[in-house]
């Protein structure tokens, strides 16, 4: 018989334990460790908050936005919008023979979305509508993190009070969609800052978010009143035209309050002034805004800054724009007497 073959491999030894890690290096792992859990935790519960399941609130872009309320059922809210405003007798006459153009039968849908985006409020149960509001805090504030649904932090952006929702009456969501525009767009990212960083100022601070509701007040007026008409016919846009004149008024504004030290006390007046220029110089707004961008630097998504693509179309454009006194029109901004 065959002898066996004898087993000559040597047994393996066990591995040896890892050597125990200095002290030091020990102390910091442990402390990121604590950190990435305290992290998570803060995430665990600003989900509860929100009432969303676990995880990060995406951000959410214009576009994004404006194509949910595009497919969305909104003919309750299309019941209440009226496209332009009723004018009887010699106003109606005046009105035909020497006001702005009609709106061309095939943007009047495009104004009319925009107007019932308007009728539309704030919903807890849409998760569009949280997206867009966790998005204007997160932009402005400049916080990866979101917030709760309600409370103070609100009116550290500007809003009256816990509850961002109750300051919408009269513009409804489309005063979101134009903060949101406002702050999504690379291009006014910068500006939008800029002007909370004055609402912030000790002596020359005021409420953005109410600015902000109040200035597309004015741009739905001027809207309705077909004072944009003509801009927005030759373009063929629509909710184009009244973000650019929202971005454009809220810079006019800007301009006034800090080069003049505007206070708190003269936000009805200027909100006035600013009814007539929306209303009677929409054009000469939007060229001053496009001179801004031409020479301002932009943002891009790794935070580069770069020059706006933007370029001058008239020798006009760079022109300022003085505003007059109108002491007698007659303006219902509500809110108006809060925000003095």
């Amino acid at each position: 018989m065959n002898a066996h073959p004898v087993n000559t491999t040597q047994p393996e030894e066990p591995p040896l334990p890892p050597e125990p890690l200095p002290a030091h290096v020990r102390a910091i792992s442990a402390e990121q460790q604590s950190a990435q859990e305290e992290w998570e935790a803060v995430e665990d519960i600003q989900s509860v908050l929100l009432g969303r399941s676990a995880g990060p609130v995406p951000l959410i872009s214009f576009n994004e936005a404006l194509q949910f309320f595009q497919t969305t059922d909104l003919s309750e809210c299309r019941k209440k919008i009226q496209a332009t405003v009723h004018r009887q007798g010699l106003a109606a006459l005046l009105h035909f023979l020497f006001g702005p153009p009609r709106l061309q039968q095939q943007l009047q849908g495009e104004r009319d979305l925009a107007l019932a985006i308007a009728q539309c409020g704030l919903d807890d149960n849409q998760a569009v509508h949280m997206r867009i509001l966790q998005t204007i805090y997160k932009k402005l504030t400049c916080s990866r993190l979101g917030c709760p649904r309600y409370g103070t932090h609100w009116e550290e952006l500007g809003f009256q009070g816990a509850d961002p929702g109750t300051d919408l009456r009269g513009t409804g969501m489309l005063g979101l969609m134009q903060m949101l525009y406002f702050v999504m767009d690379s291009q006014t990212l910068p500006l939008a800052l800029e002007i909370f960083r004055l609402s912030q100022h000790e002596t020359q601070n005021f409420p953005f978010c109410i600015m902000s509701v109040n200035i597309t007040r004015l741009v739905l007026q001027a809207l309705r009143e077909e004072c944009l008409s003509r801009e927005c016919n030759r373009r063929r846009q629509v909710i184009a035209v009244l973000n650019d004149l929202y971005a454009a008024a809220f810079l006019q504004l800007y301009r006034v309050w800090k080069s003049q030290h505007k206070t708190i006390a003269d936000s009805g007046f200027l909100l006035k002034e600013l009814e007539f220029s929306t209303k009677k110089k929409p054009k000469q707004l939007l060229k001053s805004l496009e001179t801004y961008m031409s020479r301002s630097p932009v943002s891009t998504a790794d935070g580069i800054q770069q020059p706006s693509p933007l370029s001058i179309s008239s020798s006009r454009a760079g022109e300022e724009i003085n505003f007059t006194g109108i002491c007698d029109l007659q303006v219902e901004l509500e809110g108006e007497a809060r925000l003095i």
